[in-house]
């Protein structure tokens, strides 16, 4: 069996595991990063269009924002790190080393934009490209081998299950010494092989669990692999009843992954208007369309109920139609290749799942309670979101963990050796080919599911139907898993219906409505 052998191994591509990956390389350590996908590019990172908050001394309102938006639930102590390293995160890694080219003045100083639930102007942004021009940009600066020797990018692996002596060890000694992450067994999509990858540290960074819906925004690889390795080995997960849903992507009939329709449109005079032309965010809050997102999400719900239409629409054709090209030339360009000009007519929006909140615990410096493993971005809670995240924090905390629990890594792999690869059993692939068009219809019931029963409002009947369902769904994925031939959609599902179990019941746990979690009983 091939033996891939690294210092740390981050699984996922996106800002956070990038970001991490850059400290550790320029500490001279040798970094494995993996990816199921063909292109390291696609990620959730890839598909944010809003921004990245940009904090800077002084800032004296942004703590209370993101505690207002999290309805009083984020945990302090994450904030007040966020507060304090990211800014100097920031500037080194984007601004200075990556160079991301988000959009500035005149005279060179750089634009920010505010979105719900902001009190101020403080998210750089690159027009409605913000997370694609940031993920290229972190790609190629790791890519200059001149700079970046010592990382290896695996493409097309797919990571099956993180690797601990006590479960996959040969000897039933092996079962007595301390738990712990040593690596992890990954699908070789090229060759349909699985190959060993050992490291002394390992780093999970797969981004959040939105593709579990029917209708969500982010990657399709967001089926939630790394909250399933995680909870395998021990890992604790908490909050993932608290899926944020953005209120407005694209309405049509396209996929399962609805294009996005930044906050940003909102923050620059976007109006929601039902399909009777009123103007109808005054009725659920204050703030009107810059109310937080779940707010906005289930008053967009209500309104379609209301009118008994399948969506709302989105209309900022009041602005200049040269400056709203210019500043949302992605949403333009999509909308008029779907026969919706924003320049001159509303445009159909629906909500969506966008992000997780939740996710595998970790302390403040990302580290989980199973010894050499961290989790960082959206695949982590350090509690920063609490019941609910504040617009444009998500890529600012995947890049400002990156490089904290880079730090704690560099700080302690001197003390830590490479696990001995002979002592770890090999992979036994299963001889019964997978098929296909099952398991291409089981995850459809999976998201179906998901969408139906555990989705904007929740209810006793609507969860116990879906945790049915998921029971079922569980039971026969799992058997016909062990005596499989592997492919990476079937890996997917198994983590997918196994994460979807799990925020089933977080969610019958939570009796109150709070943040983003809504139940309707």
């Amino acid at each position: 069996m091939k033996v891939y052998q690294y210092d740390v191994m981050i699984i996922g591509t996106g800002i956070a595991g990038l970001s991490c990956a850059i400290k550790l390389s320029e500490k001279g350590l040798k970094v494995g990063l993996i990816t199921r996908e063909e292109d390291p590019l696609m990620s959730n990172t890839y598909y944010a269009q809003g921004g990245i908050v940009y904090l800077k001394k002084g800032d004296e309102t942004f703590e209370n924002d993101v505690m207002a938006a999290s309805s009083n639930t984020s945990y302090l102590e994450a904030i007040h790190q966020l507060t304090l390293k990211s800014g100097q995160a920031l500037e080194e890694i984007l601004l200075e080393k990556a160079k991301v080219a988000f959009a500035t003045k005149e005279n060179g100083d750089l634009c920010y934009t505010r979105e719900a639930a902001h009190s101020e102007s403080r998210i750089l942004f690159k027009g409605d490209f913000t997370g694609k021009s940031i993920q290229t940009s972190l790609l190629n600066y790791i890519k200059d081998k001149t700079i970046h020797p010592n990382i290896q990018i695996l493409q097309a692996h797919t990571a099956i299950d993180l690797i601990t002596p006590m479960h996959h060890g040969h000897s039933l000694n092996q079962r007595y010494g301390t738990h712990q992450v040593v690596g992890a067994y990954l699908f070789d999509q090229k060759n349909n092989q699985v190959v060993k990858a050992m490291s002394k540290m390992t780093v999970l960074a797969t981004g959040g669990v939105g593709a579990l819906y029917l209708h969500h925004s982010n990657s399709e690889g967001a089926r939630g692999d790394g909250h399933a390795m995680a909870k395998r080995v021990g890992a604790n997960l908490i909050n993932m009843e608290f899926i944020q849903f953005h209120p407005t992507t694209f309405f049509d009939q396209s996929g399962h992954r609805r294009f996005l329709i930044s906050e940003a449109l909102r923050g620059e005079g976007g109006v929601l208007i039902n399909s009777s032309g009123t103007r109808f965010m005054e009725k659920y809050h204050k703030d009107l369309e810059l109310a937080p997102r779940d707010v906005v999400a289930r008053a967009i719900v209500d309104e379609t109920i209301e009118t008994r239409h399948d969506c709302v629409y989105l209309d900022i054709s009041h602005k200049n139609s040269d400056w709203l090209k210019e500043r949302f030339p992605t949403i333009y360009k999509y909308g008029i290749d779907k026969g919706a000009d924003i320049t001159k007519h509303p445009i159909p929006v629906v909500p969506a799942a966008h992000y997780t909140c939740g996710g595998v615990a970790t302390d403040i410096k990302g580290k989980t309670n199973v010894k050499n493993l961290y989790a960082i971005g959206e695949v982590a809670c350090t509690g920063l979101h609490g019941a609910n995240r504040l617009a444009s924090t998500s890529l600012l905390e995947g890049l400002c963990w990156g490089q904290i629990s880079a730090e704690d890594i560099i700080e302690k792999i001197s003390n830590q050796d490479l696990y001995p690869d002979d002592l770890i059993r090999d992979w036994e692939l299963g001889s019964v080919r997978p098929d296909t068009a099952l398991i291409n219809q089981d995850m459809l019931t999976l998201k179906q599911t998901m969408w139906n029963y555990v989705g904007l409002k929740r209810t006793v009947m609507r969860l116990e139907r879906g945790e049915a369902i998921i029971k079922d769904l569980f039971y026969e994925t799992n058997r016909f898993y062990r005596n499989a031939f592997l492919t990476d959609k079937l890996i997917g599902l198994r983590n997918a219906v196994e994460v979807s179990a799990h925020l089933i019941k977080a969610s019958q746990r939570n009796k109150t409505s709070i943040g983003c979690f809504y139940r309707e009983d």
